[in-house]
Formats: C-alpha cells, sequence, structure tokens
C-alpha cells in the first residue's frame, strides 16, 4: 500500500498531503512544510513534515518541478532523489522527506509554506537473478544507506 503521511513532529502544523495536479498527473506535489531562505550558493534540506509508506519493490523518486530553475533559480542538489521503502519510519528521523535544494542564484530565495517545491513519482524496481544486496537493515535517516 502506497500512503502519504504527518511525521509526528508536524502533526499540528497544517501540512498538506501530497495529490496530483491533474487526472492524469503521474507525480504528486510535495509542498515546503515551513518558510525557508536559501542564500546564493547554499544547498538546504527543504523539510516536507511528510513520510511515505509503499511496497518493498517501489521507490518513491523525487524530481524537482520544473518551475525551480526558471522562477527561483534553485535545483535539487542531488538531480532526483531515490527514497526507498526502508527509509519509512527510520530511527533517525521517523522518515521525514526532506528535498535538498541549491540555490544558484545571486540572491537570496524564500520559499514559502505550502510552496510546491517537487514532485514525488512512485516506481517498481527490478533485481536481477544473482543480487548480492546486503541482509543489513536501515538504521538512519536521510543519505544514511552509504554509511
Amino acid at each position: 500500500m502506497r500512503k502519504f503521511e504527518v511525521v509526528k513532529a508536524y502533526l499540528d502544523k497544517g501540512i498538506n498531503l501530497p495529490k496530483r495536479a491533474t487526472k492524469h498527473s503521474a507525480g504528486y506535489d510535495i509542498e515546503c512544510a515551513e518558510r525557508v531562505e536559501i542564500k546564493p550558493g547554499e544547498i538546504v534540506k527543504i523539510p516536507t513534515g511528510l513520510k511515505v509508506s509503499m511496497p518493498h519493490d517501489e521507490a518513491l523518486f523525487v524530481y524537482p518541478r520544473s518551475s525551480l530553475g526558471i522562477k527561483k533559480g534553485l535545483v535539487t542538489s542531488n538531480a532526483v532523489g531515490v527514497v526507498d521503502s526502508d527509509y519509512y519510519n527510520n530511527q533517525d528521523n521517523e522518515g521525514h522527506l526532506m528535498i535538498p535544494l541549491l540555490n544558484f542564484s545571486k540572491d537570496v530565495v524564500v520559499i514559502e509554506k505550502g510552496e510546491r517545491v517537487a514532485q514525488g513519482i512512485f516506481h517498481k524496481f527490478y533485481l536481477t537473478d544473482d543480487d548480492l544486496a546486503s541482509d543489513n537493515q536501515r538504521t538512519g535517516g536521510f543519505g544514511s544507506s552509504g554509511k
């Protein structure tokens, strides 16, 4: 089952669950959970106040909204975010989805609470017949699988 939820720290903050803009949209629009300022050349992890559960053979791919670069001078610093199913409810941050944005403009950029910054698309993935994946369990939050 796929489901977006609000993390505990943001339960009383009026967080909107992601939704698709149109009937045929692939992506779920993801909003910023609080007002954030990003200085020129700075990378900031934008809080969404969200976590997501999904089947173990799926991942949520997080793409920047096309208007970010054109209107705001922002790009996602990791190009495309990949959220694995075991990120949900991890012990470090409850699986809080964060969107790392880089300000490549020469001005301070403000992202307001409720502003759509990314879109998430669910993708099924497949394993090779000789998959040698680790038996390790995720214990951390953002960027923890590489530790």
